[in-house]
């Protein structure tokens, strides 16, 4: 048999066993089965790229009027033939659509096959090619007993997922370092020579703000310098924190037998480093060097005026760098250093000057840039080797001005004590450490993420102390209403009430005469979360002799957003937008009625309404209604939504129903319904995961413990997410807090653990924007991780403080603790501490409420390390199923005990 008769007969079996190996596309006329377990239905059937050509039954009883049906009978087979149909792959596709109420779906009828029947349990129905004589049991059987697993399944029958193994499957991300003082917008990032910056050398950057602040006498915006011999085969810089928590660097490189290990840090030149000289810098300034920030016209006065001392400070800001070089071998070795000099790379050209004399670097203008000394003595060449004995140490100091100084402000600081300075600037971080919550978790990475990142995000949250409006930075970018969100909500967590209020003051202040919120590009998102945000913290604050000085500016975003949507109440818009406002809310330039969109603007009004119920009770009433209003309006459009937007399959052998991300889409935008073509940010997937009807649910429009907010946690964890964390810019994803608010502990640990495992720099805990290293010091990404990390220890729930809901039991493990002190909830402050004596056989806690403003009920859950069931509970009701201890009106102090 020759090579083409093969050919041939491997075509003809592929043929004839094709709905087992290989789908062919369809085309002309198809007929389909649709199949109900239930005796009666009715609806309507549509077709989208393609006729219908007739309804039939082939099975059962039921009515029939051209393209409406009527079952009347169990397991009836409503029969439906299509005419120009589209089944190849790609966009405009033949979509089938069943309207029946709130059970309508739709599906691709390319997605019809035998060997993966299109089945929704829920729903009640099957569809299948015209062929299959199978009934709907049969149909069933054959998916169920093959027990299959969606994603969440599969997780939920795993261990729970630990920091440890999630190293092993995702990224290692290494982030710039970025030192300051907080407040100040004069700072410093530092870059290393790791794998994958592409750095030669160290690289200092100076920043105003977040943007590079340029050096004033060169042409570059950077300085260099390097230790050891040079970059070679091995990585072998290793990085951290001070005390693993503080914004002091250290940095340590083993070459060979030559250790080095860098602390830096950045304070005054003159003064020491104390709450009171730190005078801040005014929120406009800051704004003007951070990018994204678009100042309108009536803003532009103010700006102006402020710009004309901006630069006008008090003393000069220093980073301080203290080298120690030991020899740990057992000869003499050589140690190598070369000075910071302009540039970010060897071939820059020179254009300073180095004094040997002085160890003082500077312009041919006579302004220093760089004071260094070797062994505390001036610096006698910029580029030195030094031999050591064996244990030998060599101590080599940098002093390097955010701008250039005056040889005489140079000398001065020359004198300076870096030994003593370091400890007054851990002094300093120390003390505002100390004004918050005191959270402690046996996890010490964690443990002290929690603490790092609290400084973090205070570190680029700029303005004048001690009472100015704070600009709450995202990282590079100037405060968004959404993106600040978590950070000034987070300090609320924290017990930083005034701070919280005075970056809520932000948005208020730059609020347009209009009452649109606006500040960041084009995002129309800011107004209905700025909204919100003042509502999280009058529950939190119940500061409501603040809140009636800012009534009218808050009535006139509220007044600005009613507005917006009555201009979108078209009748051409009902069950698609109708009252629903449009604009985008990221990057891309997605003009829609957006659930996210609208979901803040509903969530805002909603908890305005809330907090003026004790100051104004007719405003509160009439934003209530509205509210209301606006929530049944965007059900509408998600009802009608259900209808048209394709069954999807999932991992158990059932299909999903999915949702788009905004009302105009027919399904959801990854899967290509149309032809576009909008990949960005890297990833297929922005659009529906990270701005998509997740919203709804987190927006408290879909109630979270609903039919419908599992369906969208479904169909997005089986297409949008790797490892239960999202793609891109994973924290914008609300997944996270749907699966702690229903305490699905194990999927909320997949999310929280792949997701920092993967997104945070190991070393120094800082946050990129995106997977693709874009955008260093993210503290929107940070701050969500540490808002993931206060769900995890407690969350409210209506009248309920929920306590540990989706803690790892690894914590209690024998002889670990949970201590919490001085928390804020919305019922006030809270103190928790939890012991595990599991040896013993007992876990014991104590826990002490506001008394003014306690819960109705206490929930708390208490995991044992082993899984075991207690054999006794001290101190409440326990549910075995949940490992939770509950207390109704409980006391100011609560004692709980488990024995097992």
């Amino acid at each position: 048999m020759n090579i083409q008769s093969i050919r041939a007969l491997l075509l003809i079996a592929l043929c004839v066993f094709g709905s087992f190996q290989y789908t062919f596309a369809w085309s002309g006329d198809q007929e389909i089965l649709v199949l109900w377990r239930q005796e009666k239905a009715n609806g309507k059937v549509q077709v989208n790229n393609g006729d219908l050509v007739k309804l039939s039954f082939d099975q059962g009883k039921g009515k029939i009027k051209g393209n409406d049906f009527s079952i009347l009978t169990a397991q009836t087979k409503l029969k439906i033939s299509v005419s120009n149909a589209r089944t190849e792959l790609g966009p405009e596709a033949t979509v089938i659509r069943i309207e029946s109420g709130a059970k309508s779906f739709a599906f691709f009828l390319r997605d019809v096959q035998q060997s993966n029947p299109i089945y929704n349990p829920s729903l009640g129905v099957i569809v299948l090619p015209a062929n299959d004589k199978r009934s709907f049991n049969e149909v069933e059987e054959n998916i169920l007993v093959q027990r299959n697993q969606t994603k969440i399944q599969q997780i939920e029958s795993q261990p729970e997922q630990s920091f440890e193994k999630a190293l092993a499957d995702t990224r290692s991300m290494h982030v710039p370092i970025w030192l300051g003082i907080s407040r100040d917008m004069r700072m410093f990032e530092i870059a290393e020579e790791m794998e994958d910056t592409g750095n030669e050398g160290k690289i200092i950057r100076p920043l105003y703000g977040t943007r590079s602040a340029g050096i004033p006498e060169s042409e570059y915006q950077s300085y260099i310098y390097a230790l050891g011999r040079g970059v070679g085969a091995r990585v072998s810089v290793k990085r951290k924190l001070d005390e693993g928590i503080l914004p002091i660097y250290h940095s340590e490189m083993q070459d060979d037998d030559i250790r080095y290990h860098t602390t830096s840090f950045v304070s005054f030149a003159k003064s020491d480093l104390t709450m009171e000289n730190n005078q801040g810098t005014n929120y406009m300034v800051s704004d003007k060097h951070s990018s994204g920030r678009t100042f309108k016209e009536e803003h532009m006065a103010r700006l102006n005026e402020q710009m004309k001392h901006a630069y006008d400070f008090k003393e000069p800001m220093v980073l301080y760098a203290s080298t120690s070089i030991r020899n740990t071998g057992k000869v003499p070795r050589y140690a190598w250093i070369k000075n910071p000099r302009p540039g970010n790379t060897w071939w820059f050209k020179r254009n300073y000057n180095f004094d040997i004399n002085t160890g003082m670097a500077s312009y041919p203008n006579g302004h220093v840039f760089c004071v260094s000394k070797l062994n505390g003595k001036p610096l006698n060449n910029e580029e030195i080797a030094i031999l050591l004995q064996p244990g030998e140490e060599a101590i080599y100091e940098f002093y390097l001005p955010h701008t250039p100084m005056k040889l005489a402000e140079a000398q001065e600081l020359q004198e300076v004590n870096i030994a003593d300075r370091l400890q007054q600037v851990r002094s300093y971080w120390k003390k505002k450490l100390v004004s918050a919550a005191q959270i402690s978790v046996p996890e010490k990475r964690i443990n002290q993420m929690l603490h790092a990142g609290l400084l973090h995000l205070d570190l680029i949250s700029f303005g004048e102390e001690p009472h100015g409006i704070v600009s709450a930075n995202i990282g590079v970018y100037s405060p968004i209403g959404t993106e600040s969100s978590p950070i000034i909500q987070y300090y609320l967590s924290m017990g930083w009430n005034d701070l919280a209020k005075r970056a809520i003051l932000y948005f208020l202040d730059t609020q347009l005469s209009s009452g649109y919120i606006q500040n960041y590009e084009g995002y129309t998102v800011e107004t209905g979360a700025v909204l919100w945000t003042i509502g999280e913290y009058i529950r939190y604050t119940q500061d409501y002799e603040w809140l009636k000085t800012v009534q009218e500016k808050v009535a006139k975003s509220c007044s600005y957003l009613l507005s917006w949507r009555e201009r979108n109440k078209k009748e051409e818009l009902r069950g698609r937008g109708y009252g629903l406002i449009d604009g985008k809310v990221a990057d891309p330039e997605d003009h829609y009625h957006q659930f996210m969109l609208n979901g803040y603007a509903y969530l805002g009004l909603k908890r305005i309404a809330e907090a003026y119920k004790n100051v104004d009770n007719q405003f509160s009433n009439h934003l209530a209604k509205e509210s209301q209003e606006w929530k049944s309006d965007i059900l509408s459009t998600v009802e009608t939504l259900y209808g048209i937007s394709p069954l999807i399959p999932l991992g158990d052998g059932t299909w999903g129903r999915t949702l788009p991300p905004w009302a105009e889409a027919d399904g959801p935008r990854a899967i290509f319904q149309k032809h576009e073509s909008y990949w960005s940010h890297g990833t297929f997937t922005g659009a529906d995961a990270m701005l998509g009807p997740m919203y709804l649910v987190f927006c408290e429009i879909i109630d979270a413990d609903s039919k419908e907010a599992l369906d969208i946690l479904k169909f997005n964890s089986e297409l949008f997410f790797q490892g239960n964390s999202a793609f891109s810019q994973p924290y914008y994803s609300r997944h996270n807090w749907l699966q702690a608010k229903l305490g699905m502990v194990k999927p909320f640990l997949s999310t929280y653990y792949n997701t920092v495992a993967a997104h945070a720099d190991r070393e120094t805990y800082t946050f990129w924007e995106h997977y693709y290293r874009v955008s260093p010091h993210k503290t929107h990404e940070e701050a969500w991780f540490l808002m993931e990390s206060r769900w995890m220890l407690y969350m409210e729930d209506g009248d309920q403080l929920q306590l540990f809901k989706t803690m790892p039991r690894a914590w209690l493990a024998n002889g670990k603790e949970i201590k919490i002190k001085g928390a804020q909830s919305y019922f006030g402050l809270f103190d928790a501490h939890i012991t595990s004596n599991a040896d013993a056989g007992f876990i014991e806690g104590i826990i002490k409420l506001d008394p003014s403003r306690k819960p109705k009920k206490l929930t708390i859950r208490i995991p044992h390390p082993d899984e075991l069931k207690p054999r006794q509970v001290i101190g409440g009701d326990y549910n075995a199923e949940t490992e939770t201890i509950t207390i109704n009106n409980p006391a100011n102090q609560v004692e709980i005990k488990l024995v097992f």
